[in-house]
């Protein structure tokens, strides 16, 4: 689901560059030679996109046929295999970090997979050890929590919600404090993902129908869903996957982080309230806006329990991924709502790129991680704070925070203070989400979901905003932790 959200973003950015290139002149020649341009550009860079897939492939095999070509135990078989797996992860976190493989129709969760193939043909990683490295309570979480959501959004609940803000916010900067604490809220406990995949078409609509800018609204469902999310493991899938590898107890995690998270929501108000001055300082009044809600009050009410249990379990020290796929499972028991319409509702491409990205990173480990590249990194004293938060929020704006929490995993579980240096990733790979609009799939989905309706959200619109803010809040997050 996000995945394809973010390839229906790059395809329209792709067709608005045409576009682009096409409005420059208003004659029919010059027009055709500017589409050729483009065309051929893109042909060029599709055809050398290709070639080099095509050498990481033959890369993989040779590395595989090596053994039986190469007598066992030499230094170059063993090179081979290192070189192997060396581009294959590069080659993989690259195309990730892009979101695509220009020529080639392959989203993110296919470019994992096929890195994860690569990995196990080339010898990197034994067929064992790939299953072994899939860390399965981060599967169980997203998907428990993607049936919990998807249960809420086709009750109407979201909707109910969205109409409950409308009749109450009765000034513009009572919505925007609205949309950001709900977007937060929400995002803190149902994946920050899925929030504003549901969110992003309402609050468009509330805006819209109270005759408002919808910018600097959706700004805050982007930003508030952000930051919201880094308050407690199941706000979003980095955190899930920390949760999972560091067995730091929901509570805690929620008490360390939740400040965090709640100070960062009211910059994000401060900070929008102030870039669009004109739209907050008025004193007007909002019209109540009215619209037909679509809604199953029962199936909403069970849905909204079953959720409150699943955070009082969580609360209460059951394993989260236990939690969340139990409660995930008794709710596909009722007579309302078909299975197939859950399961439609369930971004099974999120589930396999993060089984791809585990062997990935599995195979780079086995492969690559020698006691030279564990010493050269603890030079980099990962163990003070500020240094972790830094190149972790770096790492994050390279290639996504869910890679980066990976390629970390191995140098923060021989760090003393383990639990701290988890949280300290935690924040720092969430918060970095904030600094552009690529910087997560969350803000991907707002932007599109925005286009659909014909409103631009540009790079500046979010960057003026969002570099500040995450600036701020890593420093926030930053200076708690070390405290």
């Amino acid at each position: 689901m996000s995945e394809q959200q973010a390839t229906a973003w790059d395809d329209q950015a792709s067709n608005e560059a045409v576009q682009n290139v096409a409005s420059v002149t208003d004659s029919g020649p010059e027009l055709d030679r500017a589409e050729t341009g483009v065309s051929r550009r893109r042909n060029r860079g599709g055809i050398a996109s290709v070639v080099a897939v095509a050498a990481v492939v033959s890369l993989a095999l040779a590395a595989a046929l090596a053994p039986s070509v190469i007598p066992g135990g030499s230094v170059l078989e063993g090179g081979t295999l290192t070189v192997a797996a060396s581009v294959i992860f590069a080659a993989s976190y690259l195309a990730l970090a892009l979101g695509r493989v220009p020529g080639l129709s392959i989203d993110r969760a296919g470019i994992a997979l096929v890195g994860a193939c690569l990995m196990v043909a080339s010898g990197a990683l034994p067929l064992d050890d790939a299953y072994r490295a899939i860390d399965f309570n981060t599967i169980t979480l997203l998907l428990g929590m993607m049936i919990v959501v998807a249960n809420l959004r086709l009750s109407g609940f979201f909707g109910l919600a969205n109409a409950w803000v409308a009749r109450r916010a009765r000034r513009p900067l009572v919505l925007l404090i609205a949309i950001t604490g709900v977007a937060g809220v929400f995002s803190a406990f149902l994946v920050n993902d899925a929030i504003c995949l549901v969110l992003a078409p309402l609050v468009l609509e509330l805006a819209l129908g109270m005759g408002r800018k919808p910018v600097p609204y959706l700004l805050a469902l982007a930003m508030g869903s952000n930051i919201g999310s880094t308050a407690t493991i199941t706000g979003n899938p980095q955190n899930i996957m920390i949760g999972s590898f560091s067995q730091i107890p929901y509570a805690r995690f929620a008490a360390v982080l939740a400040p965090v998270a709640v100070a960062g929501l009211a910059l994000t108000v401060a900070l929008i309230a102030f870039a669009y001055r004109s739209e907050f300082a008025s004193g007007v009044t909002l019209p109540v806006t009215t619209s037909d809600i679509r809604a199953n009050r029962t199936l909403a009410w069970r849905a909204v329990l079953a959720t409150g249990l699943l955070v009082a379990l969580f609360f209460t020290g059951q394993p989260p991924a236990k939690a969340a796929i139990v409660i995930g499972g008794l709710l596909l028991l009722t007579r309302r709502v078909k299975s197939e319409r859950i399961y439609a509702e369930i971004d099974w491409s999120l589930l396999l790129m993060f089984v791809g990205l585990f062997i990935i990173v599995a195979g780079a480990r086995h492969a690559l991680l020698t006691q030279d590249v564990v010493a050269a990194v603890g030079r980099l004293h990962l163990d003070q704070v500020p240094i972790l938060a830094g190149v972790t929020a770096a790492l994050s704006n390279l290639v996504s925070n869910v890679p980066a929490v990976l390629v970390i995993r191995p140098f923060v579980e021989s760090l003393r203070n383990h639990d701290t240096a988890w949280l300290v990733v935690a924040m720092a790979s969430t918060l970095a989400g904030n600094f552009t609009i690529l910087g997560s799939i969350a803000n991907l989905i707002v932007v599109q979901k925005a286009a659909q309706r014909g409103v631009h959200i540009g790079f500046w619109d979010y960057f003026r905003i969002g570099a500040p803010l995450t600036l701020l809040t890593l420093a926030i997050g930053t200076l708690w932790l070390w405290r």
